[in-house]
């Protein structure tokens, strides 16, 4: 994700056209929270209006989302929920946004003219964006530390992103816990079982690898090779950052050599397809069945899913580490935050403690109409997230992976993310081309302290 730099010109135009619009970007509006039913659509979609985009009445919230078939489902569950088992009068107007960069710049706009009253009670924002935002505009959050949560029951390492100085802001809502999933058809093929690639290293993985292309002509792994998080993650499974203290941590880093080095053996072995863009990693290596393994956040079952005719021939486990044993790892996510134009802190507290806050309705809800997984760990043992999920060989992945979130290891964060990313995906490219590793690395570490100012 590009940095966002906003002219004084573009604000002072946008921030008049917020004014008189209220940020509608025609997006949808959605009144929400009837009792029972999959659906909480209660009222018509319209445009946002009004000369505030808070919500007026006593029982009334409202919150910007993107994502109709994802997010949007599960905020339907959770007015559901509030409105059935807390107050039939309650109700939640859901703004739909075409995409997340449309919460970022309502709030840059916002914060730039000083002015929150544009905002609505409540955002759904990016997990890996969100202390940038607070640190940029501390007034445009409130503090949700009171909030009856119990938050020991939550992924720790997804808390440390809306956990800031210490101090709550957010309410998880979904789950990034990478998943690294297999064609076990194949895998039987080349005489391996899910449980042979279980707490496997990545050396043996290579191992198998080899073998599945050499009996299959399918890789083992993919990646899109422009957007790549496969360096990330494997880190983050190793218990290391690509920053430490603030800064980048790269050409020291010994874990992250480690990882290029074997990132640039899987390439070199057939192991590793590295697809050109996004479009070619899910289109070509997965609806196209070049591949027996697929890992990334799970937010990837849909589209593993889209291959009616591999129904059954899936499961899934963790991920390999460097010196062997189960790896972890999480790979995108949201959370909700109340903006400070809130007029009603008390019940967007309430409504976002009983439902997202550990309502195992609220989160099977999520689950069956939106494919939202929670993190929270106690909702992923209902019996819906324990029931078998017939494309993965009846295997209850669910439970499985709120149980393997509940491992991964809390690393350093920065806002400066998406930036390292797309450093250390052109090293990635330069090795396999022939560039030296600590030469790449050391381009790719100058690049990033250039772009962070030091």
């Amino acid at each position: 994700m590009k940095k966002k730099v906003v002219s004084l010109m573009l604000v002072t135009a946008m921030i008049t056209s917020m004014a008189a619009g209220c940020g509608s970007n025609n997006a949808g509006s959605t009144n929400t929270g009837n009792a029972g039913g999959d659906a909480a659509t209660t009222g018509s979609t319209e445009s946002a209006g009004g000369d505030e985009a808070t919500s007026t009445g006593d029982n009334k919230l409202t919150v910007y989302a993107w994502d109709a078939n994802f997010n949007i489902p599960a905020l339907q569950a959770a007015a559901d929920d509030y409105k059935a088992n807390v107050d039939p009068d309650f109700e939640l107007e859901i703004v739909e946004q075409s995409q997340s960069s449309d919460i970022e710049d309502a709030i840059t706009l916002a914060g730039s003219a000083g002015d929150y009253s544009t905002l609505p009670d409540i955002v759904l924002f990016q997990d890996h964006w969100i202390q940038r935002y607070v640190s940029d505009y501390p007034d445009a959050f409130v503090p949700v530390d009171d909030a009856d949560v119990n938050w020991s029951d939550f992924s720790q390492e997804k808390l440390s992103y809306s956990t800031i100085d210490g101090v709550h802001y957010g309410f998880p809502v979904d789950n990034g816990t990478v998943i690294f999933a297999y064609r076990v058809d194949l895998l039987e093929e080349c005489g391996y079982t899910i449980d042979d690639m279980t707490g496997i290293s990545w050396a043996d993985f290579i191992k198998v690898g080899e073998d599945v292309y050499n009996k299959t002509g399918k890789y083992l792994l993919s990646m899109d090779g422009d957007g790549n998080d496969l360096i990330y993650m494997m880190l983050q499974a190793e218990g290391e950052s690509q920053f430490k203290d603030g800064k980048p941590y790269i050409t020291e880093n010994e874990k992250l050599v480690q990882v290029m080095e074997v990132i640039n053996e899987m390439i070199s072995k057939n192991v590793l397809y590295l697809a050109n863009d996004w479009s070619d990693y899910v289109d070509q290596t997965i609806l196209g069945d070049m591949v027996a393994g697929v890992m990334n956040g799970n937010w990837i079952i849909p589209s593993i899913e889209q291959v009616a005719e591999n129904s059954g021939k899936w499961e899934i486990t963790s991920m390999p580490t460097l010196a062997g044993g189960e790896g972890y790892a999480s790979n995108g996510g949201s959370s909700l935050y109340i903006t400070s134009n809130c007029k009603n802190t008390d019940l967007a507290k309430k409504f976002l403690a009983y439902t997202f806050g550990g309502s195992s309705v609220t989160y099977d809800g999520a689950l069956k109409n939106g494919g939202v997984i929670t993190t929270c760990i106690s909702a992923g043992e209902s019996e819906v997230y324990n029931e078998g999920v017939e494309y993965f060989n009846n295997t209850p992945i669910y439970a499985q992976i709120v149980e393997m979130g509940s491992h991964v290891p809390v690393v350093e964060q920065s806002d400066y993310h998406y930036t390292c990313r797309t450093q250390i995906a052109a090293a990635v490219i330069n090795i396999k081309d022939g560039q030296d590793v600590m030469e790449a690395l050391q381009a790719a570490e100058d690049q990033l302290n250039f772009e962070m100012g030091n």
